[in-house]
């Protein structure tokens, strides 16, 4: 992120750290950034992390916990006092007791898991407490993707904005957006009403990229989508404008407006999260919903790695010495986890990796990303599908079980949330190259081998005793041994 902060940015980050740094010496922690696009899971993820941690539940690749070395695992107050909590007891409610997914990630929040453990060696266990704070930080992928905005100028903004407007895939959906600011004299006097009218057409915009038919990824500025408390105020009363001619706006008019708003929303919303929450990363997690973005065809694939090289060039990255570290935390371990790896059987599992390991490779040669460790995991929070076989003809298929989401379809069957089925998804294709070549050929997404379906959280398994089970998952403990192993070890 270097040049999107300030002198005075850099100062006060500094001595937010050395107090973290202070404190630390006295009650270890681990600050754990978990983002990713909307319904990526981030939601899911936390919660199931926390409850196979503090349950005990079946994690056979995560060392501390296989060697018995975890004592307990338990929650505590957070540290931020102004950040509201994950709310992790409503969603654990949603998950096992209605079967319902928990709602999705609408601003950041934090949750303290602390997690008492033996060393694993003897030097170890005579110089460590055997405690270690997991901080939880969870926010909107797309709160992150306004970052690169900070280097930009409103009329750079507007520019890139009219660009990506402009691609095919977008085009149909911008449409009404951009004759309105096509229509707009950015020289005439500043008024509300017309502001108002092209910042509405500009989320509507926006949203309906978002929407599952397009499934697209890189939509700056993300509190157009999640705005929160900030709906409605003036900071996000602003749009792009075409044609914008150099130099400075002329005062008083609607172009000087639009520009004090997208300056202010980077004042006071952009910069105020990355100084807060980023710089204070020490490990980050991004989820991916490729299936979302396979089902929805090529642009979408496309879209989602230009949101992660947006998303890769916006962190600290890389590893520091023991000076570096008192003033400036560095992320030194991203996990990129392509989720909902039940919604295929465990033969594409590897090709999942695969495509997103492409992808993520790179969007980080593209972001110009050095400096940490990356890896790509194919994995399911919440596993909702267990696998199976069916007979077709001389063939025999690997399906997958479960129980598609209600209004769920499949060709002219449409599902209705209670009933279990069993569904061959396809083959995923070998490589990324395979599937963006169907946009080439005018491939639609209907015509392509794979369709997925979602699911219901699964009914939990009980012990013969009557004891309900932790969440079950695929490699929640491998994505935990690459994230925190090494500080229980």
């Amino acid at each position: 992120m270097a040049g999107l902060t300030t002198f005075g940015d850099e100062a006060r980050i500094a001595l937010d750290t050395l107090a973290g740094r202070a404190a630390g010496l006295v009650s270890p922690s681990l600050r754990l950034g978990v983002t990713g696009l909307s319904r990526a899971g981030k939601t899911v993820f936390i919660t199931s992390l926390v409850h196979n941690l503090v349950h005990g539940g079946r994690l056979p690749l995560f060392d501390a916990h296989k060697s018995g070395r975890i004592a307990k695992a338990y929650l505590e107050h957070q540290p931020d006092d102004a950040v509201p909590r994950f709310q992790y007891e409503d969603h654990v409610v949603a998950l096992v007791d209605s079967r319902i997914w928990p709602d999705s990630t609408r601003a950041i929040s934090e949750l303290r898991l602390t997690i008492d453990f033996e060393s694993a060696s003897g030097w170890g266990r005579l110089f460590s407490r055997g405690r270690l704070s997991l901080d939880i930080v969870d926010y909107p992928g797309e709160w992150l993707l306004d970052l690169p905005l900070l280097a930009k100028s409103f009329a750079e903004f507007s520019r890139d904005a009219m660009d990506l407007a402009r691609l095919p895939v977008r085009d149909d959906l911008s449409r009404e957006w951009r004759a309105l600011a096509e229509a707009t004299n950015s020289d005439a006097p500043a008024d509300e009403m017309t502001a108002r009218r092209l910042a509405e057409s500009f989320a509507a915009y926006l949203k309906a990229c978002k929407a599952d038919g397009r499934a697209l990824s890189t939509l700056p500025p993300g509190r157009f989508l999640m705005p929160g408390d900030l709906d409605g105020s003036p900071a996000l009363t602003f749009s792009p404008l075409p044609n914008l001619a150099e130099g400075r706006a002329k005062a008083g008019s609607l172009h000087a407006m639009m520009e004090r708003r997208y300056e202010a929303y980077k004042t006071h919303v952009v910069k105020p999260f990355f100084r807060e929450h980023i710089a204070r990363l020490d490990r980050q997690i991004v989820l991916v919903d490729a299936m979302q973005a396979l089902n929805a065809g090529p642009e979408a694939v496309a879209d989602l790695e230009r949101a992660l090289t947006e998303i890769l060039a916006c962190f600290r990255a890389g590893r520091g010495n023991i000076l570096t570290d008192l003033f400036t935390r560095k992320i030194d371990r991203i996990l990129i986890a392509a989720t909902k790896a039940d919604h295929i059987h465990h033969e594409s599992h590897d090709r999942l990796q695969a495509i997103v390991r492409r992808l993520a490779d790179r969007a980080a040669e593209q972001a110009s990303f050095s400096g940490a460790d990356v890896d790509v995991l194919a994995m399911a929070a919440v596993r909702s599908t267990r696998e199976g076989t069916v007979k077709q003809g001389r063939e025999t298929l690997p399906v997958i079980i479960g129980t598609p989401l209600k209004g769920e379809t499949i060709g002219s069957e449409t599902f209705d949330g209670e009933t279990e089925t069993a569904i061959f998804p396809g083959d995923l294709p070998d490589d990324l190259d395979s599937i963006l070549k169907q946009g080439e050929r005018g491939t639609s997404p209907e015509d392509a081998p794979i369709r997925f379906v979602r699911f219901r959280p699964p009914k939990l398994e009980k012990t013969a005793e009557g004891v309900t089970l932790s969440l079950p998952h695929i490699r929640l403990d491998r994505a935990l041994q690459y994230l925190i192993g090494d500080h229980l070890a």
